[in-house]
């Protein structure tokens, strides 16, 4: 059972257990739509008639007439069960929008008939009206969720319930239901919403005291607060504080007792190799005491196995024809395992001429751990495994080997050395298997990307790309849903290269699939569709990747596709299409391939159009779009400030630069980049103090960043305490529309010897970061000379750096740091 159930039934009082015991078991059991069709629930979609108070009629909120129906049910003082009642609704809600979009398989019931008004579901152009209405409502700072996102109303559902104060403050875990709820809403936007990733926050600080704490009330279990750190670590890297996210990936290591190491074992790699090197592989070996995993295998469920290395189908060399789909269709099926059970995800074999399928370590285990440097630092449950046949994982410790490689490839994804020490993770997971469908899946899918930027397993990368996402078409399309979604007709052009499961024995049920679906945080089906659309543009593939976009509705992708191969006029008809009308004021169906979309704008706009607007002012360096998209957002959309930011930084008008930077800042506070070129400006214009904030918040945000830690110290030592900043630039502090909490300048006073000592503190941590940088250390020599007393110790260190990483003549050297070091033995003096 899910760790958040479980944490909610622990705290239901004894007199509410048995009234929500039945729905915990249709909760544990799938049963959605029977929960769907309580009398609860009908009495909250206004299917019974003991409410027609709050009947629906089409002019409010479908949300808002939600909470209010919320709100007249709770007011029944003689069930206090219905709060409890209700977070099950709305849980369920998530749960099956997650497996209609997500994880499949597809849902048995029809979603507008079960929770939409009765008045709207009976007709389809009302159903899809209001469906439109909730997409277009998810959209949060300018930002549009995906305009075809199915069975919308179960994540409104969802949100609507976890939000009601009634419900927050008498149902403990209902915080948690709620911030994967709002986790979820940030997935489906095309980019990262500020104001979202705030509310996020706020509740994860909340359930830090809950989840993590020490008092009464704070949850005990270790495997709940062990789910609770993964899927912490998943928000993290989502917005990318991948440090955090590793340290949360650590704590859950040491609350699960699991022990993995990366290390370096002696084996080959290629079928011609006669001597054994040094290979990278994740040693890993689970505690063995989760109740879950336990559970599963008492019960007989088949496991998701790897195939054996002989069991490889040979033959199946093939070639990438993006004009040939059913050549890739032939060579995944054919590359299926008949040792794999029928329910398992599709694991494709590599089919190399000179790569072997795994790595072939030497079979003197001895031997191989000897080479290793630092042997003493595995531990010695680790040291006696067979690298090549290593036990099953617990699927809470794959996902944590699968959550570092995510975090470690996000902090820097074109690294190749990276996805070397990303991929033995992955690895490790899918030739262990898995006792879990949707862990083995995340893992095939981890696997595809790494592997897509290496020769010789790009094929396979794109293959098993190609088969996760047949994969997820098959298990999430619904014929009885197509009829009625407002997204039917885009449905039914979706090709699946792979047959369907005939019966629900060739699939994994849905409580599988969702177990961990949350601490994975696995792309939607159409996030999965585009990063195969990408791929393909990488690979060359324009017109497949094309294909996949215009089926998606997904134009703001399909120009920037164009834009990559620089046909930046069909890029640039393909968003005016969508934002204008046709020059003659012909309908858009009668318009011929010459039609350059030069009429009136579409009003209402469309979703995303900020975001179309932005590109067209990128494709043409229009300071027009850029401010149109501004002003189509409601001054919400910070990218159009960014580029017109960048935009005038590039022409040297850097007074329009700080102001245009400034207002991004006022809508997403959390930006690295923005303060990064709002710091340089301000240096450009000698608001020092200024300037010394922004880097300070830089580096606040990634401490990382040597570059921001460089130009923090240098804004630093230009700090005087007695000058007036207004006078260099000819205006005052506070920029052109610019509030007084964006950017708070201290008023005391600091000495010119404090902000150099910070000054050297900040070259320290830059040189730190980026040592090979000669001129980090030469500045570090000229501050380290100045401080008094002098730091002798960074002088001499930096003084020997320089001479180490400077392209400068050694003569050139010698003469020009003397002076410095007389400089401090002056000073001291």
């Amino acid at each position: 059972m899910d760790a958040l159930l479980k944490c909610f039934r622990s705290q239901l009082p004894t007199d509410t257990l048995p009234l929500v015991e039945s729905y915990l078991k249709r909760l544990q059991d799938d049963e959605y739509g029977s929960i769907l069709q309580c009398d609860v629930a009908e009495s909250l979609f206004g299917h019974r008639q003991d409410n027609s108070e709050s009947d629906f009629d089409g002019s409010e909120d479908w949300k808002a007439n939600l909470s209010k129906r919320i709100g007249v049910l709770l007011s029944d003082q003689e069930r206090p069960e219905l709060q409890a009642i209700l977070f099950c609704i709305g849980y369920t809600a998530l749960l099956a929008f997650l497996q209609s979009n997500v994880t499949g398989p597809p849902l048995p019931f029809s979603t507008s008939h079960t929770v939409l008004p009765r008045q709207v579901s009976a007709e389809k152009t009302k159903t899809q009206q209001l469906r439109r209405h909730l997409i277009e409502s998810l959209g949060v700072d300018g930002v549009a969720a995906y305009k075809l996102t199915p069975n919308v109303e179960l994540l409104c559902l969802a949100d609507a319930v976890m939000s009601a104060p009634a419900i927050l403050d008498t149902v403990p875990v209902a915080r948690w239901a709620k911030l994967r709820t709002t986790f979820l809403r940030q997935r489906v936007l095309s980019e990262p919403s500020s104001t979202l990733q705030t509310v996020i926050y706020e509740d994860l600080a909340i359930l830090h005291g809950l989840m993590l704490g020490t008092n009464e009330t704070s949850v005990h279990d270790d495997q709940a607060k062990c789910e609770f750190l993964i899927e912490r670590s998943a928000i993290h890297t989502h917005h990318g504080y991948d440090k955090l996210a590793r340290e949360d990936l650590e704590a859950a290591t040491h609350l699960n007792r699991f022990e993995f190491a990366l290390t370096g074992l002696l084996g080959k790699r290629t079928k011609f190799q006669q001597k054994d090197v040094s290979q990278l592989v994740v040693i890993a070996q689970s505690n063995g005491s989760n109740e879950d995993a336990k559970a599963q295998v008492n019960s007989g469920k088949p496991t998701v196995q790897v195939p054996s290395r002989a069991s490889a189908v040979d033959g199946a060399d093939s070639e990438l024809n993006e004009t040939q789909p059913e050549d890739i269709t032939k060579c995944a099926l054919t590359l299926r395992s008949k040792d794999t059970p029928s329910n398992a995800p599709q694991n494709l074999s590599l089919n190399d001429d000179t790569l072997l399928e795994s790595i072939d370590f030497t079979q003197d285990q001895q031997q191989a751990f000897a080479g290793i440097k630092d042997s003493a630092s595995i531990p010695p449950s680790l040291g006696g495994l067979d690298p090549s046949n290593q036990p099953k994982l617990d699927p809470l410790d794959s996902t944590v080997l699968l959550s570092l490689a995510s975090s470690i490839t996000n902090t820097s994804p074109e690294d190749g050395l990276t996805r070397e020490e990303t991929l033995p993770y992955a690895t490790r997971v899918l030739e262990g298997g898995s006792s879990n469908w949707q862990v083995y899946t995340q893992a095939l899918l981890v696997r595809s990307r790494i592997e897509g930027y290496k020769s010789r397993t790009v094929e396979r990368g794109l293959l098993q790309l190609q088969a996760l996402v047949d994969q997820v078409i098959a298990d999430t399309a619904n014929t009885s849903q197509q009829e009625e979604s407002a997204s039917s007709e885009v449905e039914a052009k979706a090709t699946n290269f792979l047959p369907r499961p005939k019966d629900a024995s060739e699939s994994a049920p849905a409580s599988e699939r969702l177990r961990y679906i949350f601490q994975l945080a696995s792309p939607t089906r159409w996030d999965l569709e585009a990063e195969l659309a990408d791929r393909w543009v990488q690979l060359g593939g324009l017109r497949s990747a094309l294909d996949i976009y215009e089926r998606l509705e997904m134009w703001a992708e399909a120009a920037l596709c164009w834009a990559a191969t620089e046909r930046e006029d069909k890029a640039k008809n393909i968003v005016r299409r969508q934002l204008f009308h046709a020059s003659n004021g012909k309908p858009d169906n009668e318009t011929g391939d010459d039609e350059i979309w030069d009429g009136p704008a579409r009003d209402p706009p469309p979703l995303d159009a900020p975001r179309l607007y932005c590109i067209l002012g990128d494709l043409d360096q229009d300071v027009a779009m850029w401010e149109k998209a501004w002003e189509v957002s409601k001054e919400r959309y910070a990218r159009a400030q960014r580029s017109l930011g960048r935009y005038w930084l590039v022409n040297k008008d850097l007074l329009k630069s700080a102001a245009a930077f400034s207002k991004s800042l006022k809508v997403n506070r959390l930006n690295h980049g923005s303060w990064f070129a709002l710091g340089c400006v301000l240096l450009e214009l000698f608001q020092f103090e200024r300037a010394a904030e922004a880097f300070s918040r830089c580096v606040q945000l990634d401490d990382t960043d040597a570059e921001a830690w460089s130009n923090f110290a240098a804004a630093l030592l230009k700090l005087d305490p007695d000058a007036d900043e207004s006078t260099h630039t000819g205006f005052s502090h506070k920029l052109d529309d610019e509030e007084e909490d964006v950017m708070a300048v201290p008023t005391a006073k600091r000495s010119p010897q404090k902000n150099r000592q910070d000054a050297l503190k900040a070259l320290k941590r830059a040189a730190t970061l980026k040592h090979d940088n000669f001129r980090i250390w030469q500045n570090i020599i000229v501050v380290a000379a100045s401080v008094s007393p002098p730091d002798y110790t960074s002088l001499l260190t930096a003084q020997r750096q320089t001479c180490l990483y400077n392209t400068l003549s050694p003569h050139t050297i010698l003469t020009m740091q003397p002076s410095l070091v007389s400089r401090a033995c002056l000073s001291s003096s």
